[in-house]
């Protein structure tokens, strides 16, 4: 019986090494490495001051856009007679599909000086610039805030609204005394989740930008065009500030508790008005998010846009010669190790922390969702930073790695909150009965955890599919992902071979969702 809290012990010690390893001795390295560095010359550089005002803007501007439309169009699918509610929230979330810089990418096709939508309704003006990142930046985050928003509205309890009704309290009264405090804190979390986001994504600045450049920008060019390691880390250290708080309000929020479970579920009124108006929000916006994606179809069987438009499967032929293939491999191959690895690790850590629970479980909880509050280019720096002289470094292990630690927390808290929902004595009545607390969780606990483990799963894929910014600064010409091609193949104007690898992309995490929902599907046929 002594053997067992030990080795529990030694387990959760050996985790707690392993993340003081991957998250916090390369980040204090980063940190460290601007001890040779002017730090004030830096933040007072006329670079960096334009860089921080540009970024701030994108922020601002881009969460005032996606906050609202997000919500609405939450509401919609909630709160309505909707029809094909899966289907449109299916539509609404297929930019989380494609790397963030193919939402640039496909404002260019779409708007550029030849876009084809730009010829076909002969538009003036020009999408490069800060209302183009904007724009970019607002189809890559809103499907997050809407899928948030969505989450919550649909275990909403119907009951103060009844009380409401009955009082003759009016509807606006109804949305600021009842709505607008039950959203508050999915809403700041929202807030701070679409603006740190916003602020440290350098994918749709980097396509779209043109002369605005945003701070990750500025940080890619130091490290990856001058080498200024010292700039990169001041910026990079910049760059944490707007993650931190983003993470800090989402652990306030969630530590503060207040989830409330429904009572009653919604009742929604006939309103065709109401309905026809969701209708066309909905259309509108999902036209808009697939608008990217159709362009990418059409241009990558184009022979020459705009000069030559029959069609030619000659553009994927020339993406696969010119390494596509090859990249592809390792895309699949890295997002696979990420997705077998950090499940494992996700679900042992889960357990250790919520079903073992001592002061070192505690810490092991924080260790595990603190990389949320690291950017993936600030996390890409550190690591090289830290392991450029290891056995690891420029091998695809550290790929698998750092995407691993880049989208672990996420992965984790899914499986951290399923793995509280159990009885808390399950074991401890598994051992009188005789059996060890292995054989509970293998026989008992892990069955009953099947689909969140392969939810994790998915989100790890297809994540590590669309990733470019942490593993931008770790690659290289053998361990290159495919998603790194877009941004060369647009340097080298092979727009059509870009828009062919961002379809692909999204054509292998669309196959590996619809496994994972068959997967699903058929688990909850056999428990049923």
């Amino acid at each position: 019986m002594r053997k067992r809290p030990v080795s529990s012990t030694i387990l959760k010690l050996a985790l707690l090494a392993f993340f003081a390893a991957a998250v916090l001795l390369p980040l204090l390295r980063m940190l460290a490495y601007m001890r040779n560095t002017d730090v004030l010359k830096v933040l007072g550089g006329a670079a960096f001051r334009k860089a921080c005002l540009n970024s701030l803007k994108v922020g601002l501007l881009t969460t005032a856009v996606s906050i609202p439309l997000a919500y609405a169009l939450a509401w919609c699918v909630t709160r309505t007679h909707l029809r094909l509610r899966g289907l449109w929230s299916v539509l609404f979330s297929l930019p989380m599909l494609i790397p963030s810089i193919s939402q640039g990418s496909g404002l260019i096709i779409l708007f550029g000086a030849n876009g084809v939508l730009t010829r076909l309704l002969h538009l003036g003006g020009n999408i490069y610039g800060l209302h183009g990142i904007v724009i970019g930046e607002a189809m890559y985050v809103t499907p997050i805030a809407f899928l948030m928003f969505a989450d919550v509205l649909t275990y909403e309890d119907y009951t103060p609204y009844e009380a409401a009704q009955v009082l003759g309290i009016p509807r606006l009264r109804q949305f600021t005394a009842v709505t607008l405090p039950f959203l508050r804190r999915p809403l700041i979390s929202a807030v701070f989740t679409v603006f740190s986001l916003t602020v440290t994504d350098y994918g749709v600045p980097l396509t779209i930008g043109g002369k605005v450049k945003t701070l990750p920008v500025l940080m890619y060019e130091d490290v990856i065009g001058l080498l200024d390691f010292g700039k990169g880390s001041v910026i990079g250290a910049v760059l944490l500030i707007p993650a931190v708080l983003a993470f800090l309000a989402d652990l306030s929020n969630r530590d503060a508790g207040g989830n409330s479970f429904v009572a009653r579920p919604f009742v929604i009124r006939q309103n065709k008005t109401r309905d026809g108006l969701a209708c066309a929000l909905c259309a509108a916006v999902g036209i808009f998010m697939l608008l990217p994606v159709a362009a990418f179809g059409v241009l990558s069987f184009m022979t020459n846009y705009p000069i030559d438009m029959s069609f030619t499967l000659g553009n994927a032929a020339k993406a696969l010669r010119m390494n596509g293939g090859t990249y592809l491999v390792n895309s699949l191959l890295i997002s696979a190790g990420v997705g077998i690895l950090g499940v494992l690790i996700a679900t042992v850590t889960a357990y250790c922390s919520t079903r073992l629970l001592s002061p070192a479980a505690r810490l092991l909880h924080l260790l595990s969702i603190t990389s949320m509050a690291i950017p993936g280019l600030v996390l890409g720096l550190s690591y090289v930073l830290f392991f450029k002289t290891s056995f690891l470094y420029g091998t695809m292990a550290i790929l698998i790695l750092v995407n691993m630690i880049h989208f672990f927390a996420s992965s984790y808290l899914m499986l951290y909150n399923t793995f509280g929902k159990f009885n808390e004595h399950l074991e401890a009545v598994g051992l009188t009965l005789g059996a060890s607390r292995l054989r509970i969780v293998w026989d008992v606990i892990l069955p009953q955890c099947r689909g969140t483990m392969l939810e994790a799963f998915s989100y790890f894929f297809v994540n590590s599919m669309i990733t470019i910014s942490a593993v931008s600064f770790l690659a290289n010409a053998d361990t290159k992902p495919v998603a790194l091609l877009i941004p060369q193949y647009e340097a080298q104007s092979f727009l059509e071979c870009s828009a062919f690898i961002s379809l692909l992309i999204l054509c292998c995490n669309l196959l590996v969702k619809a496994a994972v929902h068959l997967l699903k599907s058929a688990i909850a046929r056999q428990d049923g």
